[in-house]
């Protein structure tokens, strides 16, 4: 009697953890831009590929992938996208080089907001954030569907910092007009005290900087210098996912209204949607800075006020 129970005991966890491996994961794309976008994937090494690594996603649609379930890999937003005059098609933002729609193992050259996932990692959790390390260049915001153990707190950018960034990172739209990108420091100088590398290699000695300061002012929950893992990693188990590009400010407190979030930080720096509206042409760090420590609050909340109105009807 007591054999048999440990047989079909055995059995029954074989069937659980075999159930688990297999399941696979669900990735919903959202487009809540008010263009179209290209998402792009780049799948880790030694991790199963996708069926896609890149298609076209008009405004108000949206598109589900399934993920293997131990997949790790990054995702992005591309714009601004079109077929060149050697017929390959080529993005101003977020373009992958691959000269298609799919990307085909080729990553985002930065500027690019990323969505990083490690699926089914240690201790049998997803690990996932989103990451300005390599700039910015569309707003994202990861929301968990289901789900358990960890914190499935959302996190992301929801705010616009084309127009606000700092005119030393800022990247120019084409033939003109807005910004399509803000890199990071290290990109836009090389030094090894932005790029956390050499002797600049270890947490320790690679402290925040200005510039990755204006990241994490604006979005407190991303990733912005290479060792900025305590307040922009996230877990959870069994999960499926929700990426949005473009989410509207509010969207925080649709996502938050009936359920407790723990993350210690918040979504969104609200003083920083009024700085974005000033700067629309880009700004230089220090007027930025001295502009956030100086506007009365009353002005920030009457702005921010404006600025929902015109976001809601979306």
């Amino acid at each position: 009697m007591d054999r048999r129970h440990l047989s079909s005991t055995f059995v029954l966890l074989l069937f659980i953890s075999f159930f688990s491996e297999v399941n696979p994961a669900s990735f919903k794309i959202v487009n809540k831009c008010r263009h179209t976008i290209w998402p792009g994937f780049l799948s880790g090494s030694n991790t199963a590929q996708l069926t896609t690594t890149g298609f076209v996603l008009k405004l108000g649609k949206s598109r589900t992938v399934t993920i293997p379930k131990s997949w790790s890999g990054r995702l992005w937003g591309r714009t601004l996208c079109g077929v060149d005059s050697s017929r390959k098609f080529v993005c101003q933002s977020g373009d992958c080089g691959s000269g298609q729609i799919e990307c085909s193992g080729s990553g985002a050259k930065p500027p690019a907001t990323l969505a990083e996932f490690t699926l089914n990692g240690a201790g049998g959790l997803d690990f996932y954030d989103v990451s300005l390390v390599d700039g910015y260049n569309l707003p994202m915001l990861i929301v968990v569907k289901g789900g358990k153990g960890g914190n499935c707190s959302a996190t992301g950018c929801l705010l616009d910092l084309n127009g606000a960034c700092p005119s030393e990172l800022r990247v120019a739209r084409q033939n003109g007009g807005g910004g399509v990108g803000c890199r990071s420091a290290c990109e836009a100088f090389g030094d090894p005290e932005y790029c956390c590398s050499g002797a600049f290699g270890t947490p320790d000695v690679c402290r925040p900087s200005r510039y990755s300061l204006f990241f994490k002012h604006a979005c407190p929950r991303a990733y912005s210098y290479a060792y900025d893992d305590t307040t922009s990693t996230y877990t959870c188990a069994g999960a499926d996912y929700v990426i949005m590009f473009c989410p509207p400010p509010y969207t925080s407190q649709k996502v938050f209204g009936a359920r407790k979030d723990g993350a210690l930080l918040p979504l969104v720096n609200k003083s920083m949607i009024y700085i974005s509206s000033l700067h629309a042409n880009g700004a230089s760090l220090s007027g930025l800075l001295q502009l956030q420590s100086t506007v009365p609050a009353a002005s920030f909340a009457m702005a921010i006020f404006l600025f929902w109105q015109l976001i809601l009807p979306l």
